[in-house]
């Protein structure tokens, strides 16, 4: 893929201190019309018509994979459609400003963590990140833990400081990494699928964690199954145009007979 069919802004573009357009619940957020990527090598995604509105929880409904992922690249400001149009708070084709009112979680090829560190790592380093450029701060407390986790977490267990992410459990590991993704609050908050989750309970779990950010914030996720819209459940919507459709189509026939 070329830097002029898909451009992943990164976040030096972006200022640690953005001023978050006031949002109110029902507004229009993200206005699809066509997009669409397309790659050197082929087709991704697309074409694809979608309205996103402000708060609560908004599920594209599509089979995983590559498709998948990058169209919720492309609804966070991290990839650039390359046909149709994007409309994101106010602004047509500004992927540089959608960007800086999104963040993005439980996607590999965004915040995978492959290396061996433990959380009071992952929990300085954010807090650094977030701070003023010219600020000094110290390695992370359980109050900072506590502080960022919590929102997430819900009445659920934090990890301790000390325990290796890589060997949280697979819940437990999502929503740490949907928290430190998420320690700007920003208006936009996209996750990976929820049915990304081996345990058809855990997904239930971190759906409903979820529809309690979503109280604050516009949630987008993807289940390959769907949900029924429900309080705190926006919108479900059918995201038929993904490079691996015809293939979960065939799957689907397959199962059928």
């Amino acid at each position: 893929m070329t830097s002029s069919e898909a451009e992943e802004p990164t976040a030096r573009h972006v200022s640690r201190a953005i001023a978050h357009p006031v949002v109110e619940a029902g507004d229009v957020l993200l206005e699809a019309s066509g997009i669409g990527v397309d790659a050197s090598w082929g087709h991704i995604y697309g074409p694809l018509d979608m309205t996103v509105h402000a708060r609560g929880v908004t599920v594209l409904v599509g089979a995983g994979g590559r498709g998948r992922t990058s169209l919720l690249l492309t609804l966070a400001g991290r990839m650039k459609p390359t046909m149709g149009s994007l409309t994101a708070f106010g602004r047509e084709g500004d992927a540089h400003h959608l960007f800086g009112h999104a963040a993005i979680a439980n996607i590999d090829e965004v915040d995978g963590i492959t290396q061996t560190i433990r959380v009071h790592d992952i929990v300085t380093e954010q807090i650094r990140w977030a701070a003023p450029w010219y600020g000094w701060v110290p390695q992370s407390t359980e109050d900072d833990l506590e502080r960022i986790c919590r929102p997430t977490f819900g009445d659920y267990a934090l990890p301790t400081m000390d325990a290796m992410v890589e060997e949280l459990p697979e819940f437990t590991a999502t929503l740490f990494r949907i928290a430190v993704a998420n320690i700007r609050k920003p208006p936009l908050l996209v996750v990976g699928g929820v049915d990304n989750l081996a345990s058809d309970v855990s997904s239930r779990r971190l759906l409903g964690r979820l529809i309690a950010l979503g109280r604050e914030q516009t949630v987008i996720t993807a289940d390959v199954n769907g949900v029924d819209v429900r309080d705190g459940i926006r919108a479900s919507i059918a995201v038929p145009n993904l490079t691996n459709q015809e293939f979960a189509a065939l799957e689907e026939e397959a199962t059928a007979r």
